[in-house]
């Protein structure tokens, strides 16, 4: 019989996370391509954009958390990039920016980094 350790248990977990979280980027991406020709106000990027935002909004809470183990510094990057994705793409839903492109581009440098 095959036994477990601890430590590939948890390997395996966070790799399942690190997968979970991939995809969540992958979807929102995806999401707010699709939504890049439509209106700021339109019914597709309210909907690319809120996803966007539970995305972000979830990891910020995780990584304001105290059991999350990243560095303060590399915590403190990540969370001023969820901080200008909710800024810009408020923004861009009220018609005040443009910048979908760069979103997207952020969004997916963040998801190329999980792998």
């Amino acid at each position: 019989m095959y036994r477990f350790s601890y430590a590939e248990a948890v390997e395996d977990s966070s790799n399942e996370c690190r997968q979970r979280e991939y995809e969540l980027f992958d979807r929102a991406i995806t999401m707010l391509r699709d939504a890049a020709g439509a209106e700021p106000g339109s019914v597709q990027m309210i909907h690319a954009v809120a996803f966007v935002q539970k995305v972000w909004t979830f990891l910020l809470q995780d990584l304001g958390s105290p059991g999350n183990g990243l560095s303060d510094q590399l915590k403190g990057e990540i969370i001023s990039i969820g901080l200008w994705v909710i800024k810009e793409t408020n923004m861009i839903v009220r018609g005040e920016s443009s910048n979908v492109a760069g979103v997207i581009d952020i969004n997916a440098m963040i998801r190329d980094g999980l792998k």
